[in-house]
Parts: structure tokens; sequence; C-alpha cells
């Protein structure tokens, strides 16, 4: 039934179809859908001037996505139009429509930001550490097995850490690494010769 009256609406408008695509039993839910991909890869090339849907939770799986999917349609100069809806970007009061979902989104996305910086806020203020907990290293290991030659590399799988975590722990001539088995000696190391 959609895409006769899709059909039958281009048809009205005089338009040529040049394609359908139709997830068939895909959730518009889901991150990836292969036509809505194929649809986006055609824009970018473009195959067609308008993209007409039957309404917009066929289209897209969230507003802020719908939003960004119209954003880059109007900056490929592609004209949207949604039946059900009875949104047509191409006509003044679509473009209005258009207009002030984009600025509700807006706001929508300036709202969130600022929850998280009151969030962080709060937790700062109640003495949380945020981030990732840092570790602390025995010097000692790392000075010990660079002597004996050791790359980046094994000393920072010895000590569990990443070779670039160790050289900037050795760099920095304070332990930031913590290990259990820091103080013991490393065996299995690699000698140069």
């Amino acid at each position: 039934m959609q895409l006769r009256e899709l059909r039958e609406y281009c048809h009205r408008r005089g338009w040529e179809i040049t394609q359908e695509y139709v997830d068939v039993g895909i959730s518009g839910t889901r991150e990836k859908r292969p036509q809505l991909d194929k649809l986006s890869a055609d824009a970018h090339r473009r195959h067609f001037d308008v993209v007409v849907v039957w309404r917009f939770d066929r289209f897209a799986r969230s507003v802020s996505h719908l939003l960004r999917a119209l954003e880059n349609f109007r900056s490929l100069g592609i004209e949207f139009v949604s039946l059900s809806e009875q949104v047509d970007t191409s006509t003044p009061t679509g473009k209005m429509i258009f207009t002030v979902l984009g600025a509700v989104a807006e706001l929508e996305r300036s709202l969130i930001v600022e929850r998280v910086r009151a969030g962080l806020r709060n937790a700062r203020a109640k003495g949380k550490k945020l981030g990732r907990p840092r570790k602390v290293a025995n010097q000692d290991v790392i000075g010990r097995m660079r002597l004996q030659g050791a790359s980046w590399r094994a000393i920072g799988r010895a000590i569990g850490v990443s070779p670039a975590t160790a050289w900037g722990a050795a760099r920095a001539g304070k332990a930031r690494l913590k290990n259990p088995s820091a103080g013991a000696p490393v065996s299995g190391s690699s000698h140069a010769s």
C-alpha cells in the first residue's frame, strides 16, 4: 500500500522514479540498513533530486538521524517529502518545518551537554575521581629492564601496560604505573647483545 501511494504521488507530481529503496524485514531502529546506506551513497552521487518517504519513522531511526539526513540532503540540493506528515522541503512551509525541527534538535543537544557538565561538576564537588584510574610502576623494575636491554614492548608486557605508558613512566622519572609484582625481579626479558 505504501509503495503504491508513493508511486501515485510521484506520478501526480510528474517525477520519474529512479530507484525504490526498501529494507524489507529490517527495523527502522537498526543502525545499519543496506537500502538506506545505498540511498545515502546514491544521494552523494546525485542520482536523484527528491527523496519521497511514507512517514519519517519509515526512514529515520530517531529525530537526530532524520535531521542529519535532511541537512545532508539540503547541502546536496536534494528535496525531501514525507507523505503522511505532509512535509515537503521544496515548499516554504516544508522549509519552515525543517527549520523548526532543526532548532528543537539543537536545543535538545545543548540541554544534554549542559546536563552532562552539571553531572560532572556535581561528581567533582562530591570528591569523586573521574576518568581512567592511574597506574603506578616501580621505576627500579623499568630501569633494571632497560639496562638489561629490554625493549619498551617487553617492559610494558612484563608490567602489564602499553610500551608508550612504560616509556612515559620512565621519562617522567616518577612512578605512574602500579603493578602488584613491580618490586619482584622480572624474568624472561630480552637482552641486547
